[in-house]
């Protein structure tokens, strides 16, 4: 009888064994078909935001590809491709737990829309800063095939930023400097005159007077740099003058060969361009083209420097569009301490804005730029205005 209830007991205790067995052996099929049973919810969830950033960094590149053309275009939808292989890799971690689909990160939100309004080089500085951001590397859900992507595609993204940023450097240098100078000075200028302890009509007429004389100052200075550094570059460009002398020159002793070696060229080249100019051999070349490699980058940066006289214009609104900012207060009416506040306020916002400009297109912290803007105006204008105490205190 004992031993029939131990062979009982002995039969319950294995079959709940084979039981646990099978049931283990079901889980383990089962997360391996579907990785997310074996997921925990915080994995789920990260899972599914990678997921919605991967589908909107896609949509950012197909986006910006619609506005560009040949070789850009494709670079563009090729990291859409790469993209779209990131976003199968979490479909397939999720398994049946995808959910309906999240929305993107903020930052992502963001480049998207300016991906659709605008399609400009902002938007590739942005991707490159979020390429560089990427926590896959930090991730063990992520293949390392997927992380070195990413550290490419940041490659990838400043190549293409490059291009844009090279486009846009000497407006850019011209708009941020201007703006800022206008800011800075004119602030500086109404706060010393305000610590001085003139009335607030004298302080405006002042921001006033500085906001003229700094903007005529800067567009008559930007006019001169232009047009002296076009007349430099015009002085470096050859003439065609080889083209009128070079039948009326003595074959054996003819200078023709010195033009071209003082221009860098091999002698053997040199020669061979002397026969030509001579009419010994077939010119196949285009006369109205520079002769030099250095000539063409002259002729290039001649182009690219524009007109005196849009510099000048651009020069001076750039000025007047950050000096009238300090101003604005007194404009209104404001007079007395609170007139500072709000323009220094007014004045904080707007290098914040400008040096957080100029950190998305570096691919940097737009909050750290825009502090060292902040920092470096407001340091020029409290300076200012602690020596506007001084001499009103000496004059007054």
């Amino acid at each position: 009888m004992f031993q029939h209830a131990k062979s009982d007991q002995d039969n319950a205790a294995a079959d709940a064994a084979t039981a646990r067995s099978e049931t283990a052996a079901a889980h383990a099929a089962a997360s391996a078909a579907d990785p997310s049973n074996a997921a925990s919810p915080a994995d789920i969830k990260r899972w599914r935001q990678y997921l919605a950033d991967e589908r909107a960094e896609a949509a950012v590149y197909r986006d910006l590809a619609q506005n560009r053309h040949g070789e850009e275009r494709d670079i563009l939808l090729a990291l859409a491709e790469a993209e779209g292989r990131h976003e199968a890799h979490w479909l397939q971690l999720l398994g049946d737990k995808a959910g309906r689909p999240r929305h993107a990160s903020l930052r992502s939100q963001f480049v998207g829309f300016l991906a659709r309004h605008f399609g400009s080089v902002f938007v590739l500085a942005l991707a490159q800063r979020a390429e560089s951001r990427s926590p896959y590397s930090r991730d063990p859900s992520a293949t390392p095939a997927m992380a070195a992507d990413e550290q490419i595609h940041e490659e990838v993204v400043r190549g293409l930023a490059t291009r844009g940023r090279n486009r846009l450097a000497g407006t850019f240098r011209a708009a941020v400097f201007g703006a800022n100078d206008g800011l800075v000075s004119n602030l500086s200028l109404v706060m010393g005159m305000a610590a001085s302890g003139v009335g607030s009509h004298v302080v405006l007429l002042s921001g006033v007077a500085g906001l003229l004389a700094g903007a005529l100052s800067m567009g008559a200075g930007e006019f001169i740099s232009v047009r002296s550094q076009r007349e430099l570059l015009a002085a470096t460009l050859p003439t065609q003058v080889t083209l009128a002398a070079a039948p009326a020159l003595d074959i054996e002793h003819n200078e023709l060969l010195l033009v071209y070696l003082a221009r860098g060229m091999s002698r053997e080249a040199a020669e061979h361009r002397v026969a030509e100019r001579m009419g010994l051999l077939d010119c196949d070349c285009d006369p109205s083209l520079s002769l030099w490699p250095e000539s063409r980058e002259a002729h290039d940066e001649h182009e690219a420097v524009g007109t005196a006289w849009s510099a000048a214009a651009s020069s001076f609104c750039f000025f007047a569009s950050g000096a009238i900012v300090p101003i604005i207060p007194f404009l209104l009416g404001l007079t007395g301490v609170a007139a500072l506040a709000v323009s220094a306020v007014l004045v904080g916002l707007a290098l914040l804005f400008t040096g957080g400009v100029v950190g998305l297109l570096s691919g940097t912290s737009p909050t750290t730029r825009g502090l060292r803007q902040l920092a470096i105006g407001m340091g020029a204008a409290g300076v200012t205005y602690l020596l506007g105490l001084a001499f009103g205190a000496v004059v007054g």
